[in-house]
């Protein structure tokens, strides 16, 4: 493997289809595209300003490196990336990737990020500003994991998040197939339209949460005062170790809580409106 070492670029396309290659506190200057169309790159302690810097690649290993503000759209249409111990200061990473590792990476300006990646794996990542984080994106595994931005998740498929903080408007919207284990998610209008939601162990608060869901499953999750309006129109089988502010017109399944607030059940609700809402110590509370 080709080393490089203590050295800067900048311009248009400086190491353009490198191959096998491994780069040592590198600083890539502004310019656009610096290691496109490369394969088996290894960067550690580097930095990249230009934009740019790696579409096209497969397979590289990226650890202990920062990607400054200008470095935005750095990873596109790439394949096969491990990255460790980085700090991503750029919006728009990760865009058209299969197979990316994140461990202990930092991107507190997440906006429009992980847009339609496939393989995703994260461990102790933070993201903030992360509007629009994971669109359209499948096959996800998240485990100890830190977000505040709007709109994430969206036409997900397949995603698995296990001890997270998710504080986001619109979350899981269309999304299916998610498992969600041991973790607080915060934000209104949570799960709508999603299909085979799951939340295990979960703590829960916003307004007018998981409605137009089908096939939703709620384990042992507790609900927020602010979770007010919950299940509209939805399918939804769930235990909630607390009370629940207010329900409007489930359609069907069940719900067990420790108690109701206001119950809707009114006019409009949808075929069958044969949800079972339950007390943990009593028979069937209500039923639509």
């Amino acid at each position: 493997m080709q080393q490089i070492k203590n050295t800067e670029f900048g311009g248009e396309r400086p190491l353009f289809a490198s191959h096998d290659l491994r780069m040592d506190n590198v600083t890539i200057h502004a310019g656009e595209s610096a290691l496109k169309e490369c394969s088996n790159i290894v960067a550690v302690d580097c930095r990249f300003e230009g934009k740019y810097p790696f579409w096209h690649v497969d397979g590289f290993i990226v650890k202990n490196c920062l990607f400054t503000e200008g470095a935005r759209a750095a990873l596109w249409y790439s394949k096969n990336l491990t990255m460790t111990d980085t700090l991503v200061e750029a919006p728009k990473m990760f865009r058209e990737m299969d197979g990316i590792k994140l461990e202990n990476v930092q991107l507190p300006d997440a906006q429009e990020t992980l847009w339609h990646c496939r393989n995703v794996e994260l461990n102790n990542v933070t993201t903030d500003h992360a509007d629009y984080l994971f669109m359209h994106s499948d096959n996800i595994r998240i485990t100890n994991y830190r977000q505040n931005g709007n709109y994430s998740f969206q036409y997900c498929k397949n995603v698995e998040i296990r001890n997270a903080v998710i504080n986001s408007k619109d979350a899981f919207w269309n999304t299916e197939n998610v498992t969600v284990y041991d973790s607080e998610i915060n934000g209104e209008y949570l799960g709508w339209h999603s299909h085979r939601l799951r939340l295990v162990n979960c703590k829960i608060s916003g307004t007018q949460p998981l409605c137009y869901a089908h096939d939703l499953v709620l384990e042992n999750c507790t609900l927020a005062d602010d979770c007010d309006l919950a299940f509209e129109y939805s399918s939804v089988h769930a235990t909630i170790n607390s009370p629940v502010h207010s329900v409007k017109n489930p359609r069907t399944g069940s719900i067990t809580a420790d108690s109701y607030g206001q119950i809707i059940l009114d006019e409009n609700i949808k075929a069958p409106g044969n949800c079972e809402l339950k007390l943990w110590d009593e028979h069937t509370c209500f039923s639509a």
